[in-house]
């Protein structure tokens, strides 16, 4: 029992009422108050305390004002005895409860096992569902060692249902192929195992191709769809936690229906994170692509503007006359230092710049992508399964597809089909139309595979597109509650949201507008200013 109570707890909770004075008139002294303190404690905790420090101390003080005894006669009370049993007696009798039974405590350890432990694994919560309820029963709990007894039984009666359950899911081959991991003298096995238990490596082609190769490993044991779909996350992540840090021989220490449990939980549970781990992969893969081009182009280009003479010069005189003249016009202020035809000049160098850039990256991204990183798309492709639940528009979904249909077709056919649909909006962006489609109309296929690894990295993080057999990257729609459908209108109160989805924008545009106009406002005024913000 907690022991910090306020004056206004204790008024609510320790006040004895009408019956319970009737209970205490006849006693009085120490007999009085430790009755009284047994008596609120009981109809609080449903339960007798095992000690006496377990009663607050500033209900000791609180009850004993209220039965004119001292408090410090609480100390001369004993929990032992004849007395305290005919106080426990009344107090039961008083209250509708009944000593616990050998029988009780089998049917306790019955509901632990069925309601309690598929879901609760911490010991302290499963001890405090079956002290509430023993008091919805009406039933007086066990002692501390029978109660500790009754929870040992109900986790073992769990365990085996639960192993049982799985057994019977997986079927005689599967368990067959789960115990020939740890089979003695099984090199195969105890590969698979320790490869299972490894983290990806660094971010790189090998890498990718590695996860994926042990990704189709762990597919190969057969492994049913929704092994675990009714049990909850946290038993079979318990699980899983106890296989991963098992070696073969402690697995076959293990009872058979034991170990084969704990080699499902790992295995189905390391597919679906290397699965997202793979997902991962190929996002960070992407964008390291296509910064790794950036970053080598810029640092070509860089070194070519420097040879070009005067251009140091100008921008320290322009940022000479905008600080010596901030607030003339830049007819005025700017064309004077440098002239407008040297200014025009430049602007169309850079604007030139900018296009041999763009021309550069995607020649960079090319040549990289074909002659190395090409080669992960077809066991890609092979191995995720890539969902989207639109149905109206999907172009990224329609790309991938084409993409799937070439996957086998010799890199040297360079232009797909005339016949073949190449799906462009959405998925090839406008500075690649060019490098993506000849002057004849032919659609080029390394960069528009570029474009759509663009594009399918962005759909996949943004949800749009799901991987099957994944947990972060799972369907959205999974993520709603069950009864989603049913209690739509209770969902959304819960997170204060509007059911009609224009009452939605509407607000949204509405606290945009506003935040933006303080943006402008604090820009005029001077208050925006920030060591921490650019601007």
């Amino acid at each position: 029992m907690r022991q910090d109570w306020s004056p206004e707890e204790l008024l609510a909770n320790w006040t004895l009422v009408d019956g319970d004075w009737d209970l205490v008139a006849n006693k009085s002294g120490a007999t009085r108050l430790g009755f009284s303190l047994l008596l609120k404690f009981f109809e609080l905790e449903g339960r007798f305390p095992d000690v006496l420090e377990e009663v607050p101390p500033a209900a000791v003080e609180y009850v004993a004002d209220l039965v004119k005894v001292p408090a410090t006669d609480f100390a001369k009370y004993t929990l032992a005895g004849r007395t305290a049993e005919y106080h426990r007696k009344q107090i039961r009798e008083a209250l509708g409860f009944r000593p616990s039974t050998v029988a009780d405590e089998k049917a306790l350890a019955e509901w632990l096992a069925v309601e309690v432990c598929p879901v609760e694994l911490v010991e302290a919560r499963q001890r405090e569902a079956l002290l509430v309820e023993c008091r919805v029963r009406k039933i007086e709990p066990p002692g501390r060692t029978r109660v500790e007894k009754v929870l040992v039984a109900a986790r073992g009666k769990w365990e085996k249902a639960f192993c049982a359950r799985t057994i019977g899911r997986l079927g005689e081959a599967g368990t067959v192929r789960l115990l020939s991991l740890v089979a003695e003298d099984n090199e195969a096995g105890t590969a698979l195992l320790a490869a299972l238990k490894r983290d990806p490596s660094a971010v790189g082609l090998d890498s990718l191709l590695t996860e994926i190769t042990k990704l189709n490993d762990v597919r190969k044991l057969g492994l049913p769809d929704g092994l675990f779909a009714d049990f909850s996350e946290k038993l079979v992540a318990a699980w899983r936690a106890r296989a991963i840090k098992m070696y073969p021989s402690d697995f076959r220490d293990t009872a058979e229906d034991v170990r084969i449990t704990l080699l499902a939980a790992l295995c189905s549970s390391r597919q679906a994170e290397i699965t997202d781990s793979l997902v991962d992969l190929l996002v960070a893969l992407v964008h390291k692509i296509n910064a790794r081009a950036e970053r080598r182009v810029e640092k070509q280009l860089t070194a070519e503007l420097k040879k070009v003479r005067g251009k140091e010069g100008i921008l320290f005189k322009l940022a000479t006359a905008a600080v010596d003249k901030p607030d003339e016009v830049v007819r005025r202020a700017l064309f004077p230092v440098v002239g407008e035809k040297t200014l025009r000049e430049l602007v169309a160098e850079a604007k030139a710049n900018e296009k041999v850039f763009k021309a550069k990256v995607r020649t960079t991204l090319r040549s990289s992508y074909s002659s190395y990183y090409r080669q992960m798309l077809p066991p890609l492709l092979n191995t995720l399964g890539f969902k989207c639940n639109n149905t109206a528009y999907r172009p990224v979904m329609d790309a991938m597809k084409l993409l799937k249909k070439y996957a086998d077709v010799d890199g040297k056919t360079r232009f797909y089909d005339a016949g073949d649909e190449v799906p462009m909006d959405g998925v090839v962006r406008k500075d690649w139309r060019e490098a993506v489609v000849d002057d004849k109309g032919k659609a080029e296929r390394i960069p528009y595979e570029l474009c759509v690894l663009v594009a399918l990295r962005d759909a996949v993080r943004r949800r749009e597109i799901y991987v099957e057999g994944t947990a972060r990257w799972r369907n959205p729609e999974d993520d709603l509650p069950g009864d989603f459908e049913a209690t739509r209108a209770v969902h959304y109160a819960a997170i204060r949201q509007p059911l009609n989805p224009s009452a939605f924008i509407a607000d949204l545009k509405k606290r945009m507008t506003a935040g933006l106009d303080r943006f402008s406002a604090s820009l005029a005024d001077g208050s925006a200013h920030s060591p921490r913000v650019r601007l």
